[in-house]
């Protein structure tokens, strides 16, 4: 390989940037003319403005996404004694909430083709002590929330999304975010919709669980200095609200784009001894990340780093495994189909500006390496 190769970017937003750019400078002068740089009009807009196109009835803006999961679960009532079933195979902060406000994490196996939870696990790991479902919309392809919705309604168990890498998939025509008691999204700057910093939002159709999450949101407060309950200081800044409505304008086109990359990975790697991700009969995948599965994960790997170009293990040791959770008595084996997705999967670079040039190079290195 020659020395002169330049290296691929796994994400490159200055595209992005510089068409925003003088969008985004005028929503940060304008914001600190106003002198209102939280709780602003931006944030209030925002909230409107998303939760109209998620499709639901009210928006709670937050500071993360990890903070968009753990208020959901206190405004639910869940803490300690409680369980709460969710998936292996996904970021720490799906199960980390879960253990912050007390309760604990119950896994369940994946599906073999999606990455997602499997519905079909889902009714033996019901107990008394069940009091949330949170399923993952992982890397942008959406759940079986019919399958998950039609046993929570069974039981009366709030469903809570974890659609922090899914804004704008759908299921049967409906976005994620407004298929459960409430969804989480992130804005971190590497999502589908990502602000320039960190960023949250809640998404319900419940009325008084909006009231529960908005005192909890701003320390447990009903009102100036008036406590009830002890919260958390979990605000989005105003002038990323600003910005996230900026982009929220432009986020169709920016998913097609993304569709477009996926089709052209898609495109190129047919024929070849790699599982290119599948697509849901029920919905649409948003590409957050290019995720294929490839026996010799870890040679793979090596040849594309060897190319100069990134790639990423998502996620290379399930959470039951992990140290924190060893004492929940899960053991290797007991959950195969994720714990195998840990050694075969491999996020690619994606993202809507990406050259077709960069494309073809990986591929190329995919299909050699993978021979």
């Amino acid at each position: 390989m020659s020395e002169q190769v330049k290296p691929v970017a796994f994400l490159d937003l200055s595209d992005e940037f510089n068409a925003l750019e003088s969008e985004w400078q005028t929503a940060i002068n304008e914001t600190g003319q106003s002198g209102r740089f939280i709780n602003g009009p931006n944030v209030e807009a925002f909230e409107k403005e998303l939760a109209d196109y998620v499709g639901t009835d009210y928006a709670v803006a937050v500071a993360n996404g990890t903070d968009a999961l753990l208020l959901s679960l206190r405004a639910l009532g869940v803490g300690a004694g409680d369980e709460v079933i969710t998936t292996p195979y996904t970021f720490f902060a799906t199960a980390e909430v879960i253990s912050l406000v007390g309760a604990t994490p119950i896994f369940i196996d994946t599906e073999a083709h999606s990455f997602n939870i499997d519905p079909d696990k889902l009714r033996a790991s019901i107990t008394p002590k069940t009091k949330a479902i949170m399923p993952v919309h992982l890397f942008g392809n959406p759940a079986n929330m019919s399958a998950i919705n039609a046993i929570a309604e069974e039981f009366s168990i709030p469903v809570i999304e974890d659609a922090a890498q899914a804004f704008g998939a759908d299921v049967d025509g409906k976005r994620v975010g407004s298929l459960g008691k409430t969804g989480c999204f992130s804005f971190y700057p590497t999502k589908v919709l990502g602000c320039y910093g960190d960023g949250g939002i809640i998404t319900t159709n419940d009325a008084d669980l909006v009231e529960r999450v908005r005192v909890l949101k701003n320390h447990g407060a009903s009102g100036p200095f008036m406590h009830n309950t002890a919260g958390y200081n979990s605000r989005l800044d105003e002038i990323q609200a600003a910005l996230l409505r900026i982009k929220l304008r432009k986020i169709d086109d920016d998913i097609a784009a993304r569709r477009r990359v996926a089709a052209r990975y898609d495109e190129l790697l047919a024929d070849s001894a790699i599982t290119i991700p599948v697509r849901p009969d029920f919905g649409g995948h948003v590409f957050n990340l290019y995720t294929i599965q490839v026996e010799n994960r870890d040679a793979v790997r090596q040849a594309l780093t060897d190319n100069k170009i990134p790639s990423s293990l998502c996620y290379p040791l399930p959470l039951h495994l992990q140290e924190v959770y060893l004492g929940l008595d899960y053991h290797a084996g007991d959950l195969p189909v994720c714990e195998h997705h840990s050694t075969v999967a491999l996020s690619l670079p994606v993202y809507p500006a990406m050259p077709d040039e960069d494309i073809v190079r990986i591929c190329d290195v995919l299909k050699s390496a993978s021979e």
